[in-house]
């Protein structure tokens, strides 16, 4: 076995990032015959909640309209990964869907430099660039027979890496355009998510203007990543440093010194409050599930309100970590939704969704409520109507069609799905 690294030949072959990822993976003692330690595949439940809450998913309909050319033929493969390099999404042809198979090129896989080597997908990574490796540029023989460009996709609100876009194809048939071709349209992605960024910005400033308008000192409203919507009464900045983890009520920034967080949707307004006011949280929040047709959360805070609709799906989310204001762990929560504990890995990615909106309102670890804040729960004046189109355990039992238990509570008791 070849462990002392590429052959002379191929040294002269290899550019510098190339023969980087070799020294990179001897290092870490990865077998070329048999690849790294085995990763396994992410279970399904796993693979659609990193599908469901990674940007890149956003953008997946740009990357294939962009590489249709390749991604439809028989002898080329558009693979989508992670920042980990765990396969989130694959398409190809037939002939390419088989080769890919026989190098375990499997929806869920990891294509870390850890586990398969040098190769396109975890190079790109490790290098953060586009780059291509072909046939024997890769560290595992099995891999010697594809040829594969990557490009990686960065978030545009920070800069942090989301994933990587491959396009792989047989190392017979190398097309040295395809690099270029892979990097326009993983900048085209960028560009897309760039523009949606800010079109999320716009909304939070329609929600923040009239708010705004009414505080007499000065304030500025943010989105979760801190960049400015709207500002009052205080010169306009980009972007302002928010704390890892923010909580409403007081705290002190390191550009704006002591100041006040107040919830929006999809972020936070952040104002200077008078020296006697008293110290506050998030105000009330209101969960109106009054309606046989409609509900809705509302925050209301110091500033003002602002209310937010809710879907089906997070009307029932909402409602139970109403019914259990010291928390609950995604197991309890999957339990009074599907009566199954099981699922725990899709109620994440619906928290996921939800906190995008709430986040300043939710906490994790166990989920909740934040704390110091007042919840009301709105229900009909007849707890039969209470989400009619409901089958969650939790629903059904607050409508007194089926006995509280401690199945609701992690244990293995089943019952038909809610609707989304």
């Amino acid at each position: 076995m070849d462990h002392a690294g590429p052959s002379a030949k191929q040294n002269g072959q290899l550019r510098p990032l190339i023969g980087e990822s070799w020294h990179r993976v001897l290092r870490v003692g990865i077998d070329p015959d048999r690849g790294g330690p085995p990763d396994g595949l992410l279970s399904a439940e796993e693979l659609e909640h990193r599908r469901t809450t990674s940007r890149i998913g956003e953008v997946l309909g740009t990357l294939r309209e962009g590489l249709s050319a390749l991604a439809g033929t028989e002898t080329t493969m558009l693979v989508v990964c992670d920042a980990e390099g765990r396969v989130l999404w694959r398409d190809g042809g037939r002939g390419m869907r088989r080769q890919a198979e026989r190098v375990a090129l499997f929806e869920g896989s990891s294509w870390s430099e850890a586990t398969a080597g040098t190769n396109a997908i975890g190079t790109s990574l490790v290098a953060r660039r586009p780059l291509r490796v072909d046939a024997g540029e890769h560290f595992v023989r099995a891999l010697r027979e594809m040829s594969c460009a990557a490009a990686p996709l960065h978030d545009p609100r920070d800069g942090s890496l989301l994933g990587v876009v491959n396009v792989a194809s047989p190392a017979a048939l190398r097309q040295p355009a395809t690099l270029a071709l892979v990097s326009a349209v993983a900048q085209v992605a960028e560009g897309e998510l760039r523009l949606r960024h800010w079109e999320a910005v716009d909304r939070l400033r329609s929600v923040a203007a009239p708010l705004l308008a009414r505080i007499g000192g000065r304030a500025v409203a943010v989105d979760r990543d801190g960049w400015t919507a709207a500002v009052t009464g205080m010169p306009p900045a980009g972007r302002i440093a928010l704390p890892a983890d923010p909580v409403a009520g007081r705290t002190w920034l390191p550009s704006l010194g002591r100041c006040v967080l107040e919830p929006l949707p999809g972020g936070w307004l952040i104002r200077f409050p008078d020296a006697d006011e008293a110290p506050g949280g998030a105000g009330q929040v209101v969960v109106d599930l009054t309606s046989a047709r409609s509900w809705s959360v509302s925050v209301h805070g110091p500033s003002g309100s602002w209310t937010r609709p809710l879907s089906p799906r997070h009307a029932e989310l909402l409602f139970a970590l109403a019914l259990r204001p010291e928390g609950s762990t995604a197991a309890q929560l999957a339990a009074d939704l599907f009566g199954d504990t099981g699922r725990a890995v899709t109620v994440r990615a619906e928290l996921s969704r939800l906190r995008r909106h709430l986040g300043a309102v939710l906490a994790h670890r166990p989920y909740r409520f934040a704390e110091a804040t007042p919840v009301r729960l709105l229900r009909p004046a007849d707890p039969r109507d209470l989400l009619p189109f409901s089958t969650a355990p939790a629903v059904l039992a607050a409508r007194g069609l089926t006995p509280p238990s401690d199945d609701r509570r992690g244990g293995p008791g089943r019952a038909g799905p809610a609707h989304r």
